[in-house]
């Protein structure tokens, strides 16, 4: 199949060209024909599945084919995302989506000056892309209206359930057209999802790519057993070998995020940190650097991690496990993309062990461990 298939409108297949992009992943193809349709979407996917796409790509074609003319501008379409990072990353595909088209959007998320955002809604715009806090904010102060929102899209949804958004959904969905389009993803569907899925969705199409227990394809997985005093040595010799091109390396706390660049700054290797305590403009530094290869080592927490996507990753590094087994395949889905091979190791310390063996029995596999390395313990 490819993108001629999915009935979308020229300029669309225009950028998607531009995009580089040949034929349409597996959500995109099952996701984009139902959403041309006014179905109701609840789909299971992780990032790297071009999940985006399958969104952004009907929104605008939706919006370009159905306006009024001669209607003044108005919020047409919301889109609510967990991070700073993943709402940023979503409006560059809309911008890039949406070059051929009389469209309009803004970005809102806190961490900056809301000067900027407030100035844009004043000008008049036809899709939010937003973080639910400072969207909350400006609706309290009334620079936002959502009386006349015709397409609502929850990203992440299980991410914003993980960071307390809950109640900020409910009450900004109070405020939405009870007649709406409604797209929920989710990497994993518990309980509390399934919930708000049904609250929020009309008879919705469930679109299902089983991403909770299986990593993808294209990664190596090895795990190698090191004493916690020793990790930081082994990632020093680790970094030395030169096919270690680009490495998101994930830490549980931000302490330890800041801890790991440190020890690398002093092993004379260059690494920056993301996490919720650094400033926006330097998060949105740390990403740019390492995304344009003036820094070949990025460290993060999971919170922060969600909308970091960078093309030809090379290796994703577990330098602490996760507690949640379901997390170590969010992760090591940052590398492996788009038909590219990645590697993920993990480091793992004694105490660690329970959590590894969640992750064998999540993903029905063992995972390969490396004993020629001079910190291995048994």
């Amino acid at each position: 199949m490819n993108f001629e298939n999915l009935n979308l409108i020229q300029p669309l297949l225009s950028a998607v060209k531009k995009k580089g992009y040949l034929n349409p992943t597996p959500i995109q193809e099952k996701a984009v024909p139902m959403i041309l349709q006014g179905k109701d979407i609840f789909g299971c996917a992780q990032t790297g599945t071009g999940k985006t796409a399958a969104f952004a790509l009907p929104i605008l074609q939706l919006l370009e084919t159905e306006k009024d003319r001669n209607q003044r501008r108005a919020v047409r379409a919301l889109i609510l995302a967990p991070t700073r990072e993943l709402v940023a990353q979503i409006s560059e595909e809309f911008k890039a989506y949406g070059a051929g088209l009389d469209i309009r959007l803004v970005t809102i998320y806190g961490g900056i000056s809301q000067k900027a955002q407030t100035q844009t809604l004043q000008r008049g715009v036809d899709i939010i892309v937003a973080a639910p806090g400072r969207l909350l904010d400006l609706m309290n102060q009334g620079y936002v209206h959502l009386d006349k929102v015709e397409y609502l899209v929850l990203d992440e949804a299980d991410r914003m359930l993980d960071m307390g958004f809950i109640n900020d959904i409910r009450k900004i969905t109070a405020k939405l057209p009870a007649k709406r389009q409604t797209l929920l993803f989710s990497a994993t569907a518990p309980v509390e999802i399934r919930k708000l899925a049904a609250s929020l969705l009309h008879n919705p199409v469930q679109v299902n790519l089983s991403p909770d227990t299986m990593p993808p394809i294209l990664v190596a997985q090895s795990v190698f057993h090191v004493n916690k005093e020793n990790k930081k040595l082994l990632l020093a010799h680790i970094l030395q070998n030169e096919a270690v091109q680009n490495v998101l390396i994930f830490t549980r706390t931000k302490h330890g995020a800041d801890k790991v660049v440190k020890n690398l700054t002093r092993s004379g290797i260059k690494a920056l940190a993301i996490h919720g305590n650094k400033s926006q403009s330097a998060r949105d530094k740390a990403l740019r650097d390492f995304k344009t290869r003036s820094i070949r080592v990025l460290v993060a927490t999971d919170v922060a991690s969600r909308g970091i996507d960078v093309d030809k990753l090379s290796h994703v590094i577990n330098y602490e496990i996760p507690e949640q087994a379901e997390t170590y395949v969010h992760r090591i889905g940052r590398t492996g993309r788009a038909g590219e091979a990645g590697a993920a190791w993990s480091f793992c310390s004694t105490d660690e062990k329970p959590y590894l063996k969640n992750i064998h029995k999540l993903i029905r596999r063992n995972i390969d461990v490396v004993t020629s390395h001079p910190f291995a313990i048994n």
